[in-house]
């Protein structure tokens, strides 16, 4: 057992070393839903915008920047308001479904739920489905990216191939001037709303997505080599991005987050739309249950 707990931990500071993400300002309509029993959720319309993949990118054995991309969601991306608060997140601990918060947070309804490792997420993520009969997840990395918007600005460094050690002293003297010692748990709305209407993206909550560390190699003509992809570090986002073991509560303490480690772990989650086919399948049975 504490051989496999090392091997993890020693994974995600290999891990440590990876780029960091580019986002576009996007703009796009938002429209606010609050269902009975369910958070308030914000609809993004489809649409695209510029995106640096999250993880390790070298070049002939050199570090190198991870490209540019385009990407298109071609639907409405629906994501809460806000991130989980720990009040909610105290009742799928009641349930048996969650484990519970570390002694310190502030369980409160208008506070996030932080110190929450990936793994704490899914299994909340898993008890909300249940709960409220739809289907909600963590978000990918390109999602949270998306809906962020000019919340995340692209902080790549360029690479001196004469010097690589450079670009990690910029990175992490970048990162170290935005204020992270604050790990206070505040009120939803203390870092404000972004173009979307998403409150405190990119505030001092880093938050959990699906995504997993990957490292990319390309040889020296540019093509592609078989990835390395390890789930048991997961992307977090906030005011920059980090590497995180998936079991970590707080980075601070370990876990070997990229850069300067995030302050709060906590997160949101996306609801997926129902699918024509299953709204057409429950109007159905509705039909034939009046009938009945």
């Amino acid at each position: 057992m504490l051989i496999a707990f090392k091997l993890k931990l020693a994974l995600a500071c290999a891990a440590g070393l990876a780029g960091p993400l580019a986002v576009t300002p996007l703009v796009s309509d938002m429209t606010t839903h609050r269902t009975q029993g369910e958070p308030a959720i914000v609809e993004i319309a489809a649409g695209g915008f510029s995106y640096r993949a999250a993880g390790d990118f070298t070049r002939g054995g050199q570090q190198a920047e991870a490209p540019l991309r385009s990407v298109r969601f071609n639907r409405p991306l629906h994501i809460m308001r806000h991130q989980v608060s720990s009040s909610d997140y105290q009742l799928c601990v009641q349930d048996g479904a969650c484990r519970a918060l570390d002694r310190g947070v502030v369980v409160a309804p208008d506070r996030p739920a932080v110190q929450v490792s990936w793994h704490d997420a899914v299994a909340y993520a898993g008890w909300l489905s249940h709960s409220t009969g739809a289907h909600y997840r963590l978000p990918s990395d390109e999602e949270w990216a998306f809906a962020a918007g000019r919340r995340f600005k692209d902080d790549g460094l360029p690479v001196d191939a004469s010097d690589p050690a450079k670009r990690w002293i910029s990175r992490y003297e970048r990162e170290s001037d935005r204020d992270l010692s604050d790990t206070a748990a505040y009120p939803f709305g203390q870092f404000g709303l972004n173009e979307h209407g998403i409150e405190d993206l990119a505030g001092n909550v880093w938050e959990w997505t699906s995504t997993c560390f990957v490292r990319s190699r390309l040889d020296e003509s540019g093509k592609p080599a078989p990835q390395t992809v390890n789930c048991g570090v997961r992307v977090a986002e906030g005011a920059h991005r980090a590497y995180v073991t998936d079991f970590v509560r707080d980075a601070r303490a370990g876990g070997c987050a990229q850069g300067v480690p995030p302050a709060n772990l906590g997160f949101r989650l996306v609801r997926e739309a129902p699918s024509l086919v299953a709204g057409v399948s429950a109007r159905l049975g509705k039909l034939w249950a009046a009938r009945s």
